[in-house]
């Protein structure tokens, strides 16, 4: 049976292996220094509820006010966050909503899923490598990654957006390969 499309069941789908990165980080390892320059595992989190709620809000989404703040407990920021992303996407007003970007014409669930659906698995490894969890990426989320890469392009490597690719030999594993297109090191 093929899975759920719609943008709630889509986020959902990046979500759950996130939550379970989240919830396993002990709580003193939240400053723990991450793969982005500058940034620890908290802001890593707080950079996703920061611009997922922009982005929605920006667009016809009703969150929550105020927006969760993870340095008041991140598993539960990141949880009130999430779910309230999921109800939003669950309304086709919101998640079926026209989204011009700069490839044409899409949805904003989509958007979401595209862009920030790779977000949220590149930083899921940022929190976990900084965290000591589960760094695993399942096949399936590297071939979404490699298909992001290959999409961006050159504008992957813009301001606020990835690190320049990292060079890697062709017999790294391919977790190796695909984050290092993202300007992670993985080895």
């Amino acid at each position: 049976m093929p899975m759920p499309q719609d943008p709630a069941s889509r986020y959902d789908r990046r979500n759950t292996p996130l939550v379970r990165v989240v919830d396993a980080v002990p709580d003193d390892a939240w400053d723990a220094p991450s793969p982005c320059e500058g940034w620890s595992a908290a802001d890593v989190l707080q950079h996703l509820v920061d611009t997922q709620r922009t982005f929605l809000l920006t667009n016809g989404a009703s969150l929550p006010d105020p927006a969760p703040v993870v340095a008041r407990g991140p598993a539960l920021a990141w949880r009130t966050h999430s779910e309230a992303v999921a109800r939003a996407l669950a309304d086709p007003r919101v998640g079926e909503a026209p989204y011009e970007t700069p490839f044409g014409v899409s949805t904003v669930g989509q958007v979401l899923d595209d862009f920030y659906g790779f977000d949220m698995v590149v930083h899921r490894w940022d929190v976990a490598r900084a965290t000591g969890g589960d760094t695993s990426i399942a096949d399936a989320e590297l071939d979404t990654l490699d298909a992001a890469a290959d999409g961006w392009g050159e504008r992957l490597y813009g301001d606020g957006i990835c690190s320049a690719p990292l060079e890697v030999g062709a017999d790294e594993p391919r977790p190796v390969r695909v984050l290092a297109r993202f300007g992670r090191d993985a080895r």
